[in-house]
């Protein structure tokens, strides 16, 4: 039995310490924060339940595979709820649409905007179904170290229909041409952190993860979902150690023998780093061992940072859904102001989440949780300043779309930005999702999932493969744990 230690308690690093401990290896995960969960940990606060981070829950087939591979189902843990509407967008003008949580009744809303839009709607979805059990039944478990493991034949058949070498924005005009059928089949790659026409029309499979399968939400919060994984993980032996920030990587005849945690060595036989990759190799390994220079990271295209508040109300809303985007500025402006010229944004678009709609443990009695959302470029100068300024216009907008004022009855506000990012996560300039999943990002051209130096070290998590976002988070834990055990069984 090998003994090996994981750096980070978010997604990955949960993932990957629950699959090594069930093939037999002794599993310490070590956590810098004094919370599991990383990006997706629990602010708890004056009755108040934050989920700090993710807050969609799509893909809940990558869920379910997860707790199918230890002999459980995700109901053995938490609920889930079908969220109806899956999501609202505010447009111009104070247009709303309201995306229904069914597929016939899509259609129909589809119809009623654009004549003849139902039809092409089933021939995207169709493609986009495909693109969805290919990549997310095959390319997703590929460790990415070698172009021969995409030398499978149905997959080389499937390239065309896969699409990896098309632009999204192109292929969504392709079938749609009404701005706002547009903006929501649009709206998902968002989260992939490129602009439409810089994501490979691939990433369709998105449309279907969130128009077809539903929008979900798990009761309590993604902090019940940590919390399953982590039982999981302690089932089977996996040992949890917080506030325990690593300083070192110790190497010895060019192997790991142990970490450097508040001044004392911590042996084990292999490492996986679900830490940040670039704090990873920059902070924590001599530079003879690193995979890449720094100047390899400064040319990467990374997906946003983000300013979120966290907000408790002391009364209800009376007109609010669970999710809603404010997509009432331009898009495209906002998408260059993040990607092309960096800078914080002129007439932002923004996001609010009310999870208190769906949930009443997340807020005292009679009270609301709000969670508000502004994507930026990383790397911004983050002044106290500039966060008041921006949460006073997405305050400002949110109040005139719900029609009555809430300002007065905010009774809880914590804010977090850049600098947060870089401090409770070393993440490269204050990234919140990662690396864009663009084409020159995809598959093998990410980050290696495995130290080229170092044999006995792998990585894990959003910076490697198979990219941003939760589903691939879990997917990434399982992918270097079968990596790495293979290299301990040789």
């Amino acid at each position: 039995m090998s003994r090996i230690i994981v750096i980070g308690s978010g997604f990955s690093g949960l993932s990957t310490a629950s699959y090594l401990s069930a093939a037999g290896h002794e599993v310490l995960v070590l956590e810098k924060n004094g919370t599991p969960g990383g990006r997706a940990r629990q602010l708890k606060d004056k009755g108040y339940v934050f989920d700090m981070g993710p807050s969609w829950y799509w893909m809940p087939d990558v869920f379910e595979i997860f707790f199918n591979d230890f002999g459980y189902k995700v109901s053995d843990f938490y609920k889930l709820k079908l969220l109806s509407p899956s999501f609202d967008i505010v447009f111009p003008q104070g247009e709303v649409l309201s995306v229904p949580e069914t597929y016939s009744a899509l259609e129909l809303l589809f119809e009623s905007i654009e004549k003849g839009s139902a039809t092409r709607l089933k021939q995207f979805m169709n493609e986009a179904q495909y693109k969805y059990e290919t990549g997310m039944g095959s390319l997703v478990y590929k460790p990415g170290l070698s172009w021969t493991e995409f030398a499978d034949l149905d997959l080389m058949k499937g390239t065309l229909r896969l699409q990896v070498f098309s632009s999204f924005r192109k292929h969504v005009r392709k079938f749609f041409s009404n701005p706002k059928l547009v903006a929501l089949m649009e709206f998902p790659v968002l989260f992939l952190g490129a602009m439409p026409q810089d994501t490979p029309a691939l990433y369709s499979l998105m449309n279907y993860a969130g128009l077809k399968l539903g929008t979900w939400y798990p009761e309590g919060g993604f902090g019940k979902v940590i919390e399953a994984m982590m039982e999981i993980g302690t089932k089977n032996g996996v040992k949890y150690n917080f506030n325990s920030p690593v300083d070192q990587i110790v190497l010895e005849n060019d192997k790991v023998t142990g970490v450097i945690v508040n001044g004392e060595k911590i042996d084990c036989d292999a490492l996986i780093a679900s830490s940040d990759y670039h704090h990873t190799e920059n902070k924590l390994l001599p530079a003879e061992y690193r995979n890449y220079r720094p100047e390899y990271w400064d040319k990467k295209t990374f997906a946003p940072s983000c300013l979120i508040f966290y907000v408790g109300l002391n009364k209800k809303i009376k007109s609010i859904n669970h999710h809603t985007l404010f997509f009432d500025e331009d898009l495209e402006k906002h998408a260059i102001e993040i990607y092309k010229s960096p800078k914080w944004p002129d007439k932002p678009l923004f996001y609010v989440c009310c999870p208190s709609r769906s949930d009443d443990s997340v807020a005292p009695e009679g009270h609301e949780n709000l969670f508000f959302l502004m994507p930026l470029a990383p790397g911004l100068n983050d002044l106290e300043e500039l966060r008041e300024k921006y949460f006073e216009i997405m305050l400002d907008r949110l109040q005139k779309y719900i029609g009555e004022n809430i300002s007065g009855s905010i009774d809880y506000k914590k804010s977090y930005c850049v600098n947060d990012f870089i401090s409770d996560y070393n993440s490269f300039k204050g990234n919140a999702y990662g690396l864009a999943n663009t084409l020159m990002q995809t598959a093998i051209l990410k980050p290696s999932l495995k130290n080229k130096k170092v044999n006995n070290l792998f990585y894990t998590g959003q910076l490697t493969v198979p990219g941003p976002g939760v589903p691939p988070a879990i997917i990434s834990g399982k992918v270097a744990a079968g990596q790495l055990h293979k290299y301990l069984n040789k």
